[in-house]
């Protein structure tokens, strides 16, 4: 089956030292997204990124330092993603976040239904 409509992506970009109340950032933010029966959240790890401090972060395979750029994505209904907001109010203290509208298409199997 196959679904369509409008949507929100919510994008939140930050570092992988990132901490909230002792757990990873983006952690914490998948765990809250599930919490609130947002429909998923993705965490990218990235190569190499800046923000407002211009300091450059990038992924080191031999290196002790872990702080890449990270991003976690989430799309979900409007609703749904500004029952997310003060959370991330809250939580994110150095980072970007990123709202978009969207078309989704998701697909979606019947159970006992196979092709």
């Amino acid at each position: 089956m196959k679904l369509e409509g409008k949507a929100k992506m919510l994008r939140v970009y930050f570092g992988e030292d990132d901490k909230w109340n002792g757990k990873p950032l983006y952690r914490a933010i998948v765990e809250k997204c599930r919490e609130l029966e947002i429909a998923g959240a993705t965490v990218l790890r990235g190569m190499a990124g800046y923000g407002a401090s211009t300091l450059l972060h990038r992924s080191h395979v031999f290196s002790l330092s872990h702080d890449a750029p990270l991003m976690v994505s989430v799309v979900d209904s409007d609703e749904k993603i500004q029952k997310l907001m003060p959370f991330l109010d809250e939580a994110v203290g150095e980072g970007l976040i990123a709202i978009s509208d969207v078309k989704m298409i998701k697909y979606v199997h019947q159970h006992g239904s196979r092709s």
